[in-house]
Parts: structure tokens; sequence; C-alpha cells
């Protein structure tokens, strides 16, 4: 089967789109406001960008009436963000935290973790998250869709602190995957999650790698 996404129907009874680019990492997000009102919520459209410096991005999508996600506005309000590793062991705390709040309210309020703080800005971290971002804001882009909720502010941002619980470390340094158990975002109401990981070596790739340009090309 073949069909053009914009105009036509897969004819599926659901739509292939999201299940067919996966896994795609979590972005589980928390900032703050300038009220100091508290929020963090999952987005699926999460990546790193590069790593000289590192920088990240998310896209969050427009609510049906066109009003634009908390953490857009909190991030270009305050000027910082914080991502917070999605792990099996918190999948049910980043599923609450998905819910659609009003905007008085806080997503923390319903969670079952404990606070830390940010060392940048007074942003809540999730404690029991082994790997934490605190991310400088740097700009959005917006695209528009053919509706509102198909509407995206794109957030970039700089990595400015990274937070590890070394209990997740490995004896020689790297982060224990099959351990942490990141969880990862599929099509439908679907998730994975890693609990096991595979080696592939580029030729002469060894330096490399130890400095984040595993898979560069020359």
């Amino acid at each position: 089967m073949k069909f053009n996404p914009c105009t036509e129907s897969s004819g599926l009874p659901y739509s292939p789109f999201k299940s067919s680019t996966v896994p795609r990492p979590i972005g589980w997000l928390s900032s703050v406001n300038e009220d100091g009102l508290e929020n963090i919520a999952p987005y699926s459209q999460w990546q790193n960008l590069t790593f000289d410096p590192p920088m990240v991005m998310f896209s969050a999508n427009h609510y049906p009436d066109g009003r634009r996600k908390d953490t857009v506005l909190n991030a270009e309000r305050t000027g910082w963000f914080v991502w917070n590793m999605a792990t099996w062991d918190l999948r049910e705390e980043v599923n609450k935290s998905a819910m659609a709040l009003p905007t008085s309210e806080s997503e923390w309020d319903h969670l079952d973790v404990t606070k830390e703080y940010a060392d940048n800005h007074p942003i809540p971290m999730v404690k029991e998250s082994p790997v934490k971002f605190e991310c400088r804001y740097l700009s959005t882009h917006r695209l528009m869709g053919d509706s509102n909720v198909g509407s995206i502010d794109i957030v970039f941002a700089r990595v400015e602190k990274i937070h590890i619980d070394e209990d997740f470390l490995t004896s020689d340094g790297r982060l224990d995957i099959p351990r942490i158990q990141p969880i990862a975002r599929m099509g439908y109401f679907d998730y994975t999650v890693v609990r096991e990981t595979f080696e592939m070596r580029v030729p002469g790739a060894d330096a490399d790698a130890k400095l984040g340009l595993e898979g560069t090309p020359k």
C-alpha cells in the first residue's frame, strides 16, 4: 500500500505515521512559571542535537483551542527547563504527568516522586530519575499545521548541567542502560523499554567514542 498522508486516508483503523518513527525518547520536562507554579509533562518529540556544546530540542503541539503548552511558555519566560530521564520504574508517574490540568494546578501534586531542585534556576527535578539535564532556553521555532493541534513550537536549548546518580554507572564509567531501563514512546498507546543493548564499533572510532563523536562521518 501507499498513500499521501496529507491528503489521503491510509484505510487502516489507526494512523501508521507515529508508529513508523520508533522508538522516540521521552522528554519528561519540568519547569516553573514566573509565579513559582511548578509543572512537569512528557513530550514524545525530544532529542539531542549536537555535543559541542550539548544542545537539545523538543516540540510541543498546540491545544485544540490554539493555546501553547505550559512547558514552552515557562521555558521562554524563565529561560530554563529540566529533562528527567523516564524509566521503567517511573513509568506510572510519567503517565500521570501527561494529564491535562488547568494552568493553575500542578502535575507534581499528583505524583509519587521526590522533588530536588536544579542549581541554575529553582525548577523541581525528579530525584528518582537517574539522569537529569538543566537546559537553558535558546529559541523557539513555530511551525503552523493544518489545525491548531497540528501546529507546533520547537524549543531549542543548551545543556548547562548534567546530574547523574552514580549508582547507575558501570565499573568502567558508563551509564548502565540495561539497569536503568529507559522507556520510549511508540505509536498508538504503546511504549517500549530498553533492557538489552549490543555494540557495533566503527573501525578506528574508539577515541572518538570517548568524546561523544561516535558515528560522526569524517
